[in-house]
């Protein structure tokens, strides 16, 4: 189905949709006990409560059909056994592979990607036990106590998440910095925070030509060399990329370059040797829980029907909601300072998956693919957009996301305040206040001033509940994010693994910083740029 708007299940979908518009969700609750159970599923160790939509079985089931329309099933087949889903580039995204420790060969272009894959693992993790257990040695003799992962995009999202996010199961001493921004000022930060004499650098490249990252790198080196610092690249210097050859080149030895693969997406690719840092911060043992909660998660998405598959079920919703309440944007409050990083990462996983105009045949989309996605750590979001989520005019469906144990260090009051706080909102968003509640409990106001203190209610809302947060867990959910990105796509017939829209903007900087290094010329048209060149005394 090239078009699901115009599929026979649409007027049913739409029917539906006007009927539940006039239902209040708290009603739903009250006609149906078992709501709860009805309209939430587990898995990997996490629940997913979606019963807090203006739903019912028989939206369910319609949404159900409109997956099966879509072949959403056998698109996830396509997506594990690695047909070329990146059309545009007639290549697979086995992004899902890295994960997959049951050995099942799995070929591209004739060769057992599995065991390519086992074999950079086994490199990955010797090399980051010899350097957490001292054997790995700096230039000048001494044990490595600082990490600097020079990167941007996924190079740099997937390792900073991570490392925060993972922070209580750190068992090593090393610090660990990142650079990703071309501004000089964190360069400046890392080399006043770090002794290049203890420092290991890693320079994270997928293709090895992006620019922020070798600026950074050139930079630092050179800053080590007028240091007098001459021996410590590349001695203390690891590379990661998929094109070796270009690491070898800039003067990389092969025993510190590290794979990752043109079959993984930058944005995928913390399950790959970019995840270095994580290696480097949980271990071995650590990262492989890690890989395997994320595996879980894919058995899960790859063997559960739509009704039941929590990925399509979070994909299918967003859909429903873009179509028929015009939600162009969703938040994501994530209830857990440690998830401080999340947003930023699932923003690049899902805009720049999602941001495309035309469908797999090159035609115009006539409506968004996926909708902008912002969001911040829970309770600090309460006190900056939630005010917008609840009396807003815009429809903005928000995905809550709790931790049930949180580590023993982090229990007690603040953490059942923290509970309560991501609950308190959720049923405030669902259940609103009438002008009848309103002036019940404020009968001195006048029709104007309640109106101010009406909140409409009936906004729609996903808990996401982890058990715990652990490295299982957090892969988990970013996998599980992944595959609503991807069901996504396919409801939207898109390709979602390529990102041609950023190259443009990459093709016009050599010129524009040319012109604006360039001396200052009198003679030059008044303009942006020659008021840029007078401020900076070119």
């Amino acid at each position: 189905m090239k078009n699901l708007i115009e599929s026979p299940l649409w007027p049913a979908l739409k029917a539906d949709h006007e009927t539940l518009k006039k239902t209040d969700v708290t009603d739903l609750f009250s006609a149906n006990p078992s709501r709860f159970d009805d309209f939430s599923v587990k898995s990997s160790g996490i629940l997913l409560d979606y019963s807090r939509h203006r739903m019912t079985k028989t939206t369910l089931g319609l949404l159900a059909d409109l997956a099966s329309m879509a072949n959403l099933s056998a698109q996830f087949q396509a997506l594990f056994t690695g047909k070329p889903v990146n059309t545009t580039e007639n290549r697979p995204a086995l992004h899902t592979a890295l994960r997959d420790a049951s050995k099942k060969p799995l070929t591209v272009s004739g060769e057992n990607i599995q065991t390519t894959v086992e074999n950079e693992q086994i490199r990955l993790f010797a090399f980051a036990e010899a350097v957490r257990s001292g054997q790995f040695v700096s230039a000048s003799g001494k044990a490595i106590t600082d990490i600097v992962n020079i990167g941007i995009g996924g190079s740099h999202l997937g390792p900073y998440l991570t490392t925060t996010a993972l922070k209580d199961f750190a068992n090593t001493k090393l610090r660990f910095h990142f650079l990703s921004s071309i501004d000089k000022a964190p360069l400046n930060d890392v080399i006043t925070s770090t002794n290049p004499e203890t420092t290991l650098y890693i320079v994270s490249s997928k293709s090895f030509t992006t620019l922020e990252t070798l600026t950074n790198a050139n930079s630092l080196k050179a800053y080590l060399q007028s240091q007098g610092h001459t021996d410590i690249f590349p001695k203390q210097w690891v590379a990661i990329t998929a094109h070796p050859d270009k690491a070898l080149a800039y003067g990389f030895p092969p025993e510190h370059i590290f794979e990752t693969f043109s079959w993984v997406g930058g944005r995928y690719s913390i399950w790959s040797s970019v995840g270095l840092p994580l290696a480097l911060m949980i271990g071995e043992r650590g990262f492989r829980d890690f890989l395997s909660g994320a595996h879980s998660m894919d058995e899960h998405v790859k063997n559960t029907p739509p009704e039941k598959n929590m990925a399509m079920l979070l994909a299918l919703l967003s859909f429903w909601h873009a179509h028929f309440d015009q939600a162009t944007a969703e938040a994501v409050a994530p209830y857990s300072q440690r998830l401080q990083a999340l947003v930023p990462y699932l923003q690049q996983a899902a805009m720049e998956s999602l941001g495309k105009s035309v469908n797999l045949n090159g035609d115009t989309l006539t409506a968004h693919a996926g909708p902008v996605l912002f969001g911040q750590e829970g309770s600090e979001g309460q006190h900056a957009y939630h005010q917008f989520l609840h009396q807003g005019t815009l429809c903005i469906p928000v995905d809550f996301i709790l931790i049930g144990r949180p580590h023993e260090k982090h229990n007690g009051h603040h953490h059942c305040m923290l509970l309560a706080s991501a609950l308190s909102q959720a049923e405030a968003l669902t259940q609103g206040l009438s002008t009848a509640d309103i002036q019940a409990k404020h009968p001195h106001l006048t029709k104007a001033q309640a109106a101010h203190l009406v909140l409409p209610g009936n906004r729609p809302c996903n808990l996401l509940l982890l058990d715990e947060l652990t490295p299982a867990t957090l892969g988990a959910l970013l996998a599980l994010y992944e595959h609503k990105i991807y069901a996504q796509s396919v409801l939207a017939n898109i390709n979602p693994f390529d990102q041609w829209g950023v190259e443009l903007g990459k093709q016009l900087l050599p010129d524009i910083l040319t012109a604006l290094e360039a001396p200052t010329n009198p003679n030059e048209p008044s303009s942006l740029l020659t008021h840029l060149k007078k401020l900076r005394g070119s």
